[in-house]
């Protein structure tokens, strides 16, 4: 695939250290950058120009590492979150994009967000649309397994329109994948009001209830909107099966009737994006193609391994690109991790290596911990390395992506979770499924120096401060994956790259 000018930034919209020229809530992009076809090198140039060659060559050597780390994973890649979500999964997605052809969403639905940046400085939030649609070569893919509301789907194609980008063609939506609709956000609410005190923390936009719907088969597909005489129908279902759950649900004929012919109407619209994406990422495939798989949320959100009740309702971990895609579990190469240097949650549940005062007060105001969806501002803790080694034997990674390293550079001294203990002394073996042991734990830490500067400009490695790479280091022998891909700052460069 030919790279292209599709260059742009990406932030999770959060401040960095002092001394930075940017800042995580808001950035100037003074330029972008240009990928050229790779040079030819030769020792010859060394040879003949001296010292200025040399200069040149490192320079050239950075960018050919940098180049040769992302172009050589595998034809079908996946970017996934390995904490409690928000750990800047987009930041790499989009620094990939530019290297795949087909960039597809597996899971979830508007609940998912990140912010990205055109090579002009233009701001795009994206929620439901992959963050590949930058990349005017890509083709991006809304899976089988992503709920779809479709005002939000069309209020994000509205924007990336009138702002120049060009989603026909470009675009698909599984016939698989099935239909949010308002009353699923109106039913979030409410289970949110009945559990009073023991509320999940949910982002009320109906994700939980969609995928409810689909699982007691009473769901609507974005196939459905091909045949309008029997939608009206399965929505009336829809109707009576919330206002039969919920007093306070009621609705009037004239609601179904005006919902159904918003619907005709979306139809109509949504006809030439509406795709077998089944058939059509397993084409891709075998013409070779290369496709990037964008995760939403994280695995200690998934239903099945997180810190269920208080999870999301679909499988962020690996094994949610193969049920949300229809790709066999053979075809997938790659499994980049994304962590934060700390972590964060959003809503209720446990949290054992949760911090208060000060120093949460330090890192969420350096980091901008506020959601990109809701803006709720983020729990902050420590690294839980008994969380990341339970994610990591789950997802299979290959690599792990670092973000937000820079963020730390305000503090003199880092812990890191590195085992739990019971109330009566034992060290857990693994992460406990049960939520009142995880409430119970006893998080036993390791105490780092920080390096207290300012390394967001820093883009090798090896320049990197020692305390910085020893915590880089410790992290890396605790969970035995190497971290390949570091970041040190919002800008879409500001990315090293670890050999």
């Amino acid at each position: 695939m030919a790279m292209t000018a599709a260059n742009y930034f990406t932030t999770g919209s959060r401040c960095t250290s002092q001394g930075s020229s940017l800042c995580y809530q808001e950035f100037q992009v003074s330029g972008f950058l240009r990928l050229q076809p790779k040079p030819q090198r030769t020792q010859l140039s060394r040879q003949q120009f001296g010292i200025r060659a040399s200069v040149v060559s490192e320079v050239e050597e950075k960018k050919y590492a940098s180049e040769d780390a992302y172009s050589s994973l595998s034809q079908v890649c996946a970017v996934l979150g390995t904490q409690w979500g928000d750990e800047g999964k987009g930041k790499l997605v989009d620094i990939l994009a530019e290297r795949y052809d087909v960039v597809a969403r597996c899971q979830g639905g508007s609940n998912a967000g990140h912010t990205i940046y055109n090579n002009e400085g233009k701001k795009f939030a994206l929620h439901l649309i992959p963050s590949g649609i930058l990349n005017e070569n890509a083709i991006c893919i809304i899976g089988n397994g992503v709920v779809v509301h479709l005002p939000t789907f069309f209020e994000e194609v509205n924007r990336l329109e009138t702002s120049g980008v060009d989603c026909r063609g470009r675009l698909f939506v599984s016939d698989r994948a099935h239909l949010l609709f308002d009353l699923h956000q109106t039913v979030d609410g409410l289970r949110e009001a009945e559990l009073k005190g023991s509320m999940i923390g949910t982002t009320k936009r109906g994700i939980g209830p969609c995928y409810a719907s689909k699982a007691i088969r009473n769901g609507l597909r974005v196939g459905d909107l091909r045949h309008m005489d029997a939608f009206r129908e399965k929505l009336v279902n829809l109707f009576r099966d919330a206002a039969s759950r919920f007093k306070s649900f009621q609705y009037e004929e004239k609601q179904v009737e005006a919902e159904v012919e918003r619907y005709r109407v979306f139809a109509n619209r949504l006809g030439p994006y509406i795709t077998d994406t089944v058939q059509y990422v397993n084409e891709a495939y075998r013409q070779k193609k290369k496709l990037l798989v964008e995760g939403g949320q994280a695995t200690m959100l998934d239903m099945d391994f997180g810190t269920y009740p208080f999870v999301t309702s679909s499988n962020p971990s690996a094994g949610g690109i193969c049920t949300g895609l229809g790709i066999a579990p053979r075809h997938i190469g790659d499994i980049i991790g994304v962590v934060k240097a700390y972590s964060t949650r959003v809503g209720a549940g446990p949290y054992p290596t949760e911090i208060h005062g000060d120093i949460a007060d330090r890192i969420r105001d350096a980091g901008y911990e506020y959601g990109t969806t809701t803006g709720r501002p983020r729990r902050c803790g420590w690294l839980d390395m008994v969380a990341l080694n339970y994610s990591c034997q789950i997802n299979g990674f290959s690599y792990l992506n670092m973000t937000k390293l820079d963020v730390l550079s305000c503090l003199p001294n880092i812990r890191i979770g590195v085992s739990y203990k019971s109330k009566n002394g034992k060290t857990l073996s693994s992460f406990p499924a049960d939520l009142q042991t995880l409430e119970e734990v006893q998080v036993e830490y390791e105490d780092l120096p920080g390096w207290e500067v300012d390394i967001s400009k820093i883009r090798r490695y090896r320049d990197l401060p020692s305390a910085a790479k020893n915590y880089i280091d410790r992290v890396e022998s605790l969970v035995g994956i190497p971290i390949r891909f570091i970041g040190v700052g919002p800008g879409r460069d500001a990315m090293i790259v670890k050999d």
